[in-house]
């Protein structure tokens, strides 16, 4: 008898301890990356804060080309010139109805948050959840790129967000993150 309770206290201890922090780790790191620069940093915040992952992967893979943007016909001049360029996605989060709170990071631009993240932002319900908007460039502000993401998601709450350095601490980041932790 003294070893079925033990064994049913610690069967609901580890069912207690697993649901407490599945219901703790309610945050997502979402991130777009086209060199790496952005996913260094949502990688060091994600890993701060105690977040799930999530990379946003575009379908089609952008090219070193994709990515001149001195040249008004690679791919990336050609979807920031059209607000309604939605690239696709290649694949989508697991249940993203358990996150309250959603941290988006992506490079800059064209002084704002590029397509694919307009196409995340349409791809969910945000309704009721926070989005936190982070990106990464050396000298561009993060613009308008709050109030753009808030307009694909009217029943959330957008904050403006933060602009980092490539070289931005884990200290910093999570400096930055304690107000939703």
């Amino acid at each position: 008898m003294k070893k079925i309770l033990l064994l049913i206290t610690t069967i609901m201890t580890i069912f207690c301890n697993f649901n407490a922090h599945a219901e703790e780790n309610n945050m997502l790191v979402a991130y777009f990356s086209a060199t790496g620069t952005t996913a260094k940093v949502a990688e060091t915040l994600a890993n701060t804060i105690n977040a799930d992952l999530f990379e946003i992967k575009p379908a089609q893979p952008y090219t070193n080309a994709d990515l001149d943007w001195t040249d008004k016909k690679s791919r990336s001049s050609v979807e920031m010139a059209d607000t309604n360029s939605r690239p696709q996605i290649a694949s989508k989060v697991d249940n993203m109805g358990k996150y309250n709170i959603v941290f988006v990071g992506f490079p800059i631009w064209w002084y704002r948050e590029p397509s694919i993240i307009d196409t995340f932002i349409e791809s969910y319900d945000f309704s009721g959840k926070t989005i936190i908007p982070f990106a990464t460039s050396g000298t561009s502000g993060i613009g308008d790129s709050g109030s753009n993401m808030q307009k694909l998601a009217p029943q959330a709450k957008v904050l403006r967000g933060e602009r980092f350095p490539n070289d931005i601490s884990a200290e910093e980041l999570k400096e930055w993150a304690k107000e939703w932790l």
